[in-house]
């Protein structure tokens, strides 16, 4: 069989401009590349993408040929990635932003493009289309047109951000932080870093540039030998480094410090310059109001983000268009216009409670970040907690678990509302309890979602919904195995009057209980 070759393919792409994997969505004259899973094949649907308008099959098994514009390759995916590599070559003028980090990686990309998008075209990652398949999926819509290009990279195995950025040659790279997440695959917190890491590995090896936040010690500290770009800004979630490893000192001036904010390494490895921008949480106790300074001008804006832990992404949003010029006033405009979707950073007044949204994405660092923020926020009413197991942390998994019930017992949360196999596995166990008052037995707490006596705030003789909420033992704890469970008790036992907060990853499908409350 005759394999047709990248260069004869990116020529028919030429033509053909449009590339799709999916064959229930086949535009007019697209091509059609077939990749393979556990559970599926492609090259089954070849013929139907043809007769569905697809110009071109491609394909990596020679049964399926049966077609002259049905193309053979070895293999489906490298195929991909190798198109959407070229591709980018042939476009290398056009400066490409990569952005990856544990947390915040989205809403910095979304944030960032807003702001790009006030001065230049600017082509973004969609949605999640941030890993093997979807970064070159997103790169083959790049256009000679295009200003700018940013580009979403997402990782839970070491090589997977190598692989990305030999995908989408980034001139410009942004690790928002590093964090604890997919411990199970990256096997420790040091494994996250090294992946991640794999950004900057690129820039440096190519003389790109970093935007790099100095107040996260974990960045500068993997800063040596790269030329970054500085901003400044951490809230009380993100003190340090995304692990909490301790302050980051910063100084100014020096050796690597430059009026434009770049910033060259030192012998040591830390970065050490004046900031492009400095930044600070004005008020976060509805949302995100922040101010920022920059070539002597101040700015300040109120966003629609919930969470003093967006200061750090809006900050990089602000940086990222000062470098490229954006006028400061459409800064602010491009911030105060973003408004949330997809469950992420959202603040939502249903007809009975006040929610809190932050249900696309969870693991510890995101988790206590999100209680950092809710835990001493002042309500009219009792406050609970509606929060998803944590996925991917291996050995790590049940101390991560078990601090969480921990800081929910030393707070003044009437109710919590526990989703998955991961806070299961806690039920009927003891937890050390910071209250002093012994430990945490979490038997009997109604690991089941029938009801048990009592009310739903957890108070004794209280009736559910009465004001504040507070007592000193601890919130109701209830277990549950998935979201549809949890349902069902909160359709037997409503909640009105309530401030929630429901934390969780999509796995978790919180966004179920959402018409419930």
């Amino acid at each position: 069989m005759n394999y047709i070759s990248n260069e004869a393919l990116y020529e028919l792409f030429l033509q053909h401009p449009v590339v799709t994997t999916d064959s229930r969505q086949c535009p007019e004259g697209s091509i059609f590349v077939a990749l393979k899973g556990d559970s599926f094949d492609g090259n089954r649907f070849a013929v139907a993408t043809l007769e569905a308008g697809c110009a071109y099959a491609v394909v990596d098994n020679p049964d399926y040929v049966t077609s002259p514009r049905i193309l053979l390759v070895e293999d489906g995916l490298k195929c991909l990635q190798d198109l959407a590599a070229l591709h980018r070559r042939r476009l290398a003028r056009i400066p490409l932003i990569g952005i990856t980090g544990t947390n915040g990686k989205t809403t910095t990309k979304e944030l960032t493009a807003q702001v790009l998008r006030q001065k230049y075209r600017v082509l973004y990652t969609q949605g999640n289309f941030n890993n093997h398949i979807g970064v070159p999926l997103t790169l083959l819509q790049l256009r000679p047109d295009h200003d700018l290009a940013i580009i979403e990279m997402g990782a839970n195995h070491p090589g997977e951000i190598r692989t990305l950025v030999n995908i989408a040659q980034p001139d410009y790279g942004l690790i928002t932080n590093v964090g604890k997440a997919h411990l199970a695959g990256f096997g420790s917190f040091e494994g996250v870093m090294r992946t991640k890491g794999e950004l900057y590995d690129y820039l440096r090896a190519h003389g790109g540039k970093a935007f790099v936040n100095l107040a996260n010690g974990n960045l500068r500290n993997m800063l040596q030998g790269l030329s970054a770009i500085a901003y400044e800004g951490a809230s009380a979630s993100y003190p340090a480094g995304a692990d909490g490893s301790g302050s980051a000192g910063f100084s100014s001036g020096g050796s690597g410090s430059s009026s434009d904010g770049s910033v060259a390494a030192d012998g040591s490895g830390s970065a050490v310059a004046e900031p492009l921008v400095r930044g600070q949480v004005v008020d976060s106790r509805e949302y995100l109001s922040l101010s920022w300074q920059t070539a002597g001008q101040s700015q300040q804006v109120q966003t629609h983000l919930v969470g003093s832990y967006n200061l750090e992404n809006a900050l990089a949003a602000v940086a990222v268009g000062t470098w490229f010029g954006v006028p400061q006033t459409d800064i602010r405009k491009a911030l105060a216009d973003y408004v949330p979707s997809n469950n992420r950073s959202q603040r939502q007044q249903t007809a009975h409670n006040q929610l809190i949204i932050d249900a696309y994405n969870a693991n510890p660092t995101s988790m206590n970040a999100a209680l950092d923020n809710f835990l001493p926020m002042k309500a009219d009413g009792p406050k609970a907690v509606i929060l998803g197991g944590m996925r991917e942390l291996g050995s790590y998994s049940e101390g991560e678990h078990r601090h969480l019930l921990e800081r929910l017992a030393a707070s003044d949360v009437s109710l919590a509302l526990l989703i998955g196999e991961e806070f299961l596995d806690l039920a009927g166990k003891e937890c050390p309890n910071p209250t002093g008052e012994g430990p945490l037995n979490l038997a009997g707490k109604g690991v089941s979602s029938q009801p048990t006596a009592g009310n739903a705030s957890g108070n004794g003789d209280c009736p559910a919904g009465c004001p504040g909420g507070r007592k000193t033992h601890g919130p109701e704890l209830r277990f549950f195995a998935s979201a549809e469970e949890c349902l069902k008790f909160l359709r037997e036992r409503p909640l009105s009057g309530y401030t929630i907060l429901l934390k969780g990853s999509r796995s978790n499908r919180l966004e179920l209980l959402v018409p419930a409350l």
